[in-house]
């Protein structure tokens, strides 16, 4: 049986372009029935709407920090389109246990750093000022906790000599692009077992 997805964005969406375009490509388990953003002038709501995936917006700033509010408004856009997956693909905002709890074990999530290094934010200045000889990017299933769930895939990038937060930014997101989709790919096949790819 498809697997309905909703993928959630910030911004330009570049990791959801990866998914939409695996989905559509056949022989997959997952069907992109959703993008939603949290800002009307997200740059993927566009390469969205041009894959034809239908597009929602809810944007977090009329809530003024009101988390719960915010949150039963992004419920209510689900429950329109009643997805089985939510992929978190760069949604700036953390989600309370309220919105997480129902979901958990069907929202996937990628973090820009070998998980459990660097939870939250500049994980790539972070990895830097470490001297880590070796960086990457992580999938794992969403729990209440700041990117604390099962992994279910890492991708790894070397630190090279020189490197700036930009510079190891791009690899990694080289590597973000091979990963997400190969995560979702068998996630929605019911295979959990992790992808490490080299």
């Amino acid at each position: 049986m498809t697997k309905r997805v909703a993928i959630f964005i910030s911004g330009g969406g570049s990791n959801m372009v990866r998914l939409v375009e695996d989905m559509q490509a056949g022989n997959h388990a997952g069907e992109p029935v959703l993008v939603l953003a949290n800002d009307i002038n997200a740059d993927g709501l566009t390469k969205a709407k041009a894959l034809g995936v239908p597009t929602a917006v809810v944007d977090h700033r009329p809530f003024k920090g009101d988390r719960a509010a915010f949150e039963a408004a992004l419920q209510a856009v689900l429950d329109q389109v009643q997805p089985d997956i939510i992929c978190l693909a760069g949604f700036m905002r953390v989600l309370t246990e309220g919105f997480v709890a129902p979901w958990e074990g069907k929202m996937l999530n990628i973090h820009p750093s070998l998980l459990p290094k660097y939870k939250g934010l500049h994980t790539h200045a972070r990895a830097l000022e470490a001297g880590d000889r070796e960086h990457g990017c992580t999938v794992h299933l969403v729990t209440p906790a700041l990117d604390d769930g099962p992994i279910l895939g890492q991708a790894h990038v070397p630190v090279l000599e020189g490197d700036t937060p930009d510079d190891l930014a791009a690899r990694v997101l080289v590597q973000e692009h091979r990963l997400y989709p190969a995560v979702l790919r068998r996630f929605a096949a019911g295979d959990m077992r992790p992808i490490m790819l080299p």
